[in-house]
Order: structure tokens, then sequence, then C-alpha cells
């Protein structure tokens, strides 16, 4: 086997490697809940059931903002804003 097929083969092992890693299904990103530290804003992101996802913002005097991103249009609006009380207290 000379040096010219042998390249040809390398390169079409690789050709067939990045294809069929092309052809697997891909998995989306998933997030974990995760706390370092209570001194800073905390974010946490859901999906909601009219589609697309909402965003809420949590800073460390027990203000919340609720944001929801419409993939429609393509921006983010916000839903409600308020203290964490109010929102687990139904008021």
């Amino acid at each position: 086997m000379d040096r010219k097929t042998f390249s040809i083969a390398i390169l079409t092992l690789t050709a067939v490697l990045l294809l069929v890693a092309c052809l697997m299904p891909a998995k989306p990103a998933a997030a974990q809940f995760a706390v370092k530290d209570l001194s800073r804003y905390q974010l946490i992101t859901v999906q909601s059931q009219q589609g697309g996802d909402i965003l809420y913002i949590i800073d460390p005097n027990g203000n919340i903002a609720v944001l929801g991103f419409d993939p429609a249009t393509k921006s983010l609006r916000p839903i409600a804003v308020g203290t964490i009380d109010k929102a687990f207290s139904g008021g």
C-alpha cells in the first residue's frame, strides 16, 4: 500500500465518520437548577404552556420579575413584576 492509497483510505474513513455523526439525532440542551449564593440575582427558565419560554428573575430583596419570550416575534415581553410574598400568597 503506497502513501497515496493510504491517504485516500484515511480521508474516506474520516468522511464516513463525519457523515455518521451528522446523521445522529442531536440532544436538546437541558439545564439543571443550581444556587451558588443568595447575594446575587437568580434566573430560572421554564417552558410556557402557550409556547416559548418564561424567565423568572429574583433579586436578594425578594422582588421577582417574570418575562416571556415569544418565538413568533422573537421578542422578550414583561408579564409580571412584584414581590415573592405576593406571588405565592395569591394577592
